[in-house]
């Protein structure tokens, strides 16, 4: 059944709790290096206002450790989202407490309050119950826009929706429920998924869920060679994950499996080494594997261009170096052009969200998960803590 959502609710003139998932990387300076996760739930927090409700924006940044920490205010954040919506906000000293409650209070609509890091407070990771009530007391309504922490059960995320009679999804939330849900429901066939990155050990249950799910299952990135030694490949110098080799070999036994055909090599992973692209069976001794080779890019475009739904996490090789960036590339603007010719594209992950924005393709996809772990384990199949506690729609 669909969740409850925030178009379900009658919001004017009542303060809208909104958890968001504002965990954004900030630099050495303290300035955010990346405001995507703010700029997503600027649909939410915009509908709010113009319904005439009060949004009251509820966020962890980092991990500081149950305890405040000066380098992960959230203040950084709400001098961004002030610049972004064009108005001032609110920006309480505290998730809680007396002088908290008296400023939701006194909001106005119009207004826009964001709540300091949740996790200034090592009750927040315990889901302690009375802390829940205390973050719940400062909205009428909630709503949870944070994909990203759906997995979590934390007290900001699970337990304050136990306070209210109508918890619902934001349009963020709700976007990410409808594509990747569609992705193991309903999708539109044929389904690939390609799944890159370095550790096997962070995406094996996904592999297990999709393989039974997909017309083509890719693995590249440094995950294939953890396969490749299941295969008794020679892989060079290249890392793999030794502990894992007898379980992916019995995702050898798929036929829809995909492993990659050509390995581009080098003596030494830094920028200007020169490159050779060898079979993916014979990596000699004394090179380390950096990207997919031609041969395998052209394979995996093939296979976009066939499909009609395309799941995209992890990149092909190391893409932050030009010179091994050309499978991540060529994965990237494939998904572009399948996107173009009416095709359903899905990326998720954040090194595939930095790939995407190397390569200027960000508007190019169908949708851009905001979600890492849980997007993953969505994937897996798992129903997510923070999904759960939402309301079902009326039938």
């Amino acid at each position: 059944m669909a969740r409850l959502s925030l178009k379900d609710l009658d919001v004017r003139d009542k303060r809208v709790l909104v958890r968001v998932d504002f965990n954004v990387p900030l630099g050495d300076d303290g300035k955010i290096m990346d405001d995507t996760r703010i700029r997503a739930s600027l649909p939410t927090i915009k509908y709010i206002i113009e319904q005439g409700g009060i949004p009251v924006l509820v966020s962890h940044l980092g991990n500081p450790k149950g305890e405040p920490d000066p380098k992960l205010s959230l203040a950084p954040v709400a001098e961004r989202l002030m610049q972004l919506l064009n108005r001032k906000i609110v920006f309480a000293p505290d998730c809680i407490g007396d002088d908290v409650n008296g400023m939701a209070k006194s909001l106005k609509a119009g207004d826009v309050m964001l709540l300091e890091n949740t996790r200034f407070h090592a009750r927040e990771k315990g889901n302690d119950p009375d802390f829940s009530k205390q973050i719940a007391a400062l909205g009428d309504l909630y709503v949870n826009d944070a994909f990203g922490t759906a997995h979590r059960a934390h007290a900001s995320v699970v337990g304050v929706a136990a306070y209210f009679e109508n918890a619902a999804c934001g349009l963020l939330m709700e976007k990410e429920i409808e594509y990747l849900g569609k992705v193991l429901k309903n999708p539109e066939r044929p389904l690939l998924a390609i799944i890159g990155g370095s550790k096997v050990s962070t995406k094996m249950h996904v592999l297990f869920n999709l393989v039974n799910k997909v017309e083509h299952l890719v693995v590249g990135g440094r995950m294939c060679f953890t396969f490749f030694r299941a295969k008794q490949y020679t892989i060079g110098d290249t890392r793999y994950e030794r502990d894992l080799v007898d379980d992916v070999e019995e995702l050898l036994g798929y036929r829809r499996l995909y492993l990659p055909d050509d390995i581009v090599v080098v003596t030494d992973a830094k920028p200007g080494i020169p490159t050779k692209v060898v079979p993916a069976a014979h990596i000699p001794h004394y090179v380390k594997g950096v990207d997919i080779g031609p041969k395998t890019r052209e394979q995996i475009t093939q296979f976009i261009k066939e499909a009609k739904t395309i799941v995209w996490n992890g990149p092909m090789g190391i893409f932050e170096i030009d010179d091994f960036s050309h499978g991540t590339a060529a994965v990237a603007h494939a998904m572009a052009e399948a996107t173009e010719q009416g095709a359903t594209t899905i990326a998720g992950g954040g090194e595939t969200i930095a790939a995407l924005k190397k390569f200027g393709l960000m508007d190019k996809i169908s949708h851009v998960s905001t979600g890492g772990g849980a997007t993953l384990e969505f994937l897996e199949g798992k129903l997510l803590p923070g999904i759960r506690v939402l309301k079902h729609k009326a039938a």
